[in-house]
């Protein structure tokens, strides 16, 4: 017999399938070992071939007997063509590291070794999910929205997470598996500790701290499993070969953690619509703020279930306190924080209850210049600010993570007017224990130690041992506090500045979410303080006011003026190399092709927004088509270059 076999190794530059002979019959979807050049590798078989006129090497051995559920060898195809990926690079990615390992099964994946658990009930779980009027409602939309994939749009504190449990259970009880994706473990504690207390061992984790043994063992395990399981995990979660998937939910699907940014690129909401699609189950995208295209795509499809009532009735519409950044009068206590937000900081301890203070920068300061000749520490790498940590006494670049000494004097004028300008939350958390000295403050951010993190202290956070929370984007989302009474946002409008498509969206999630921290039916008080240099900015009013549609059609009218997606697809084509005149040389060369496409929109090249890095210099155009088919045919006629690499459909351009 022969068969055809997807390796894991690329074998050539466009990579693609090799067949090879054996004795053994073998099925679609095995893993098996395969010689390829002089040394060997793995790969996926395929299908199967009744004859072939060239000379073919034997397989070496069958890895598994189970193969791989047909969605996932579909999805290999198709995540292929769908992004232009090498079929070699797509394949590694769905088999787990050291895969012709053996592994040793350690006690806590012990209750995974067999997978072999009998069926469950609707009675063998640990609860009765209740549901109000409004969850049902949204509920019975879903189960009777004809496509495969819905838009449950629920406004924050709606009880999406009751919705999502029912629907596992549903799941479960008929035999079928459920795979949860989070965009990150740390960042939705509270909706899996939810899930483990409803479903008990049933539910398996799979985040980035899993070394590679247990990763693999849970690859396994989801191999051989003969009983339905629930899955929760990032996007990796999708990738796992279970044999029965009945429900895919997509909490949070607004963040951009679904799209992965290193090769093969790709969007996980869009993989969990196709193998939805081809196994004919239901695909969820639960959001307070869903993505623009995707809200667009769903109205046209009238697949959008909106979840617009609290779900608790004691909610509350939090008291909004706008600032003007630009009015010295509301600083004249403290640079960083207005006179009503420290007023309220003091009501709060007082009544011990919770503040918590949103920037989205970390680091002391992001900006280290002499004010005698305007030298500026700029990383050697990316020639970008560097930020300070005043903690560590470093300068530290939050792109490349090079690290220097702050220096005491100027290294080009050896002058001492050396300042720090600009802040971040270590900053932010030095002011508030001065101004606070008896309160106990935490920060949370990419800064934190593993024993630091929101997710090690989360406990303590919710049990009120902490009087401010300070942090980034990190306390923005899932976290329900009962002690928080008020939330200040330091400056509302940072983002909108960034030259990018996006940035308005981004922004608009980021309020929103943080927003969304208080009111939720603990307190009877909840208040937010919105410092910013744009009290009128449409974007800043519609986040203040919760008001999605208007944030919506505000944006869809800059899209549309703009040719960006959804009336538009996107592609971002990038060079990078030792100098910036070879860089330039070559993107001149792609903008010249790219110009002979009269149905393609063409930008000019420009700098990347991180130009130069420590592989060199890169450079960038942005290709727009109205049809993606078009888009993609131009794409893959482009001269190959390993220097060259697009991103299509990309989140953002910077």
């Amino acid at each position: 017999m022969f068969y055809e076999v997807i390796p894991i190794r690329q074998f050539r530059e466009s990579g693609g399938i090799l067949t090879y002979s054996s004795e053994e019959k073998l099925l679609p979807g095995q893993i098996v070992e395969i010689p390829l050049g002089r040394a060997k590798t793995f790969g996926i078989i395929s299908k199967s071939v009744k004859s072939v006129d060239f000379p073919t090497k034997p397989i070496s051995r069958a890895l598994y007997d189970t193969p791989l559920p047909t969605h996932i060898v579909k999805s290999i195809f198709w995540l292929s063509g769908y992004y232009l990926s090498p079929l070699p690079v797509v394949a590694k990615m769905f088999l787990p590291s050291g895969i012709g390992k053996k592994r040793r099964i350690k006690n806590d994946l012990n209750n995974l070794a067999n997978g072999t658990e009998s069926m469950p009930s609707k009675a063998d779980f640990a609860s009765v999910i209740p549901l109000n009027p409004a969850q049902k409602t949204a509920l019975d939309s879903l189960k009777n929205t004809s496509g495969s994939t819905s838009l449950l749009h629920g406004i924050t504190g709606s009880g999406k997470t009751n919705i999502y449990l029912q629907l596992a259970k549903d799941a479960l009880s008929s035999g079928k598996s459920v795979i949860l994706l989070v965009p990150e473990i740390a960042l939705t504690s509270q909706l899996v500790q939810i899930f483990e207390q409803t479903f008990g061992k049933k539910v398996i984790l799979l985040h980035s701290k899993q070394t590679e043994a247990t990763r693999h063992l849970i690859w396994e395990n989801t191999l051989n499993s003969t009983s339905p399981q629930i899955i929760i995990g990032p996007r990796s979660a999708l990738l796992l070969p279970i044999q029965h998937p009945g429900l895919i939910i997509i909490d949070e699907a607004h963040e951009s953690s679904y799209f992965q940014e290193n090769a093969p690129r790709y969007s996980a909401l869009r993989l969990g619509s196709f193998i939805a699609q081809t196994e004919k189950i239901p695909c969820i995208y639960g959001t307070a703020t869903p993505l623009i295209t995707d809200y667009y795509l769903a109205k046209t499809h009238q697949a959008v279930v909106p979840l617009m009532e609290k779900a608790k009735t004691t909610a509350i519409a939090p008291e909004f306190h706008i600032i003007d950044l630009c009015n010295p009068l509301n600083f004249s206590k403290n640079r960083y924080f207005s006179n009503q937000l420290l007023e309220n900081i003091e009501k709060n301890l007082s009544e011990h209850h919770q503040t918590l203070i949103f920037h989205n920068r970390r680091g002391s300061a992001n900006l280290t210049i002499c004010d005698h000749c305007g030298w500026q520490a700029l990383c050697p790498n990316c020639y970008l600010p560097l930020t300070l940590h005043a903690d560590q006494y470093e300068l530290i670049c939050h792109t490349c993570g090079i690290r220097q000494k702050v220096p005491s004097s100027c290294p080009e004028c050896k002058g001492i007017g050396i300042h720090h300008k600009g802040f971040g939350t270590k900053l932010l958390e030095a002011e508030l224990k001065k101004l606070f000295p008896d309160a106990k403050i935490a920060r949370f951010d990419a800064d934190n130690t593993k024993n630091d993190t929101l997710d090690a202290k989360f406990t303590e956070v919710k049990n009120g041992d902490y009087d401010i929370i300070v942090g980034t984007q990190t306390i923005a989302k899932g976290l329900d506090l009962p002690l928080l009474a008020s939330v200040g946002i330091v400056q509302a409008d940072a983002g909108l500045s960034l030259p990018d498509y996006s940035s308005e969206e981004r922004t608009f999630h980021l309020l929103t979410q943080v927003i969304g921290r208080v009111g939720r039916g603990h307190l009877d008080v909840a208040d937010v303080f919105v410092q910013t240099y744009q009290p009128n900015h449409p974007i800043v009013q519609a986040a203040l006011k919760s008001d999605y549609d208007a944030f919506y059609h505000h944006a869809l009218q800059s899209r549309r003026r703009g040719h960006f997606p959804p009336f538009y697809y996107l592609a971002k084509l990038t060079v990078s190399y030792k100098t910036e005149a070879t860089s330039v040389k070559y993107i001149k060369n792609y903008h010249k092709e790219l110009s002979k496409y009269p149905n393609l929109l063409v930008s000019q090249p420009t700098p990347a927004f991180h130009e130069h890095t420590s592989t060199g210099y890169t450079w960038q155009i942005t290709i727009r088509s109205t049809s993606r088919n078009n888009l993609i045919s131009v794409l893959n006629s482009l001269p190959k270059n390993p220097k060259m690499h697009f991103w299509i459909d990309p989140p953002s351009l910077l």
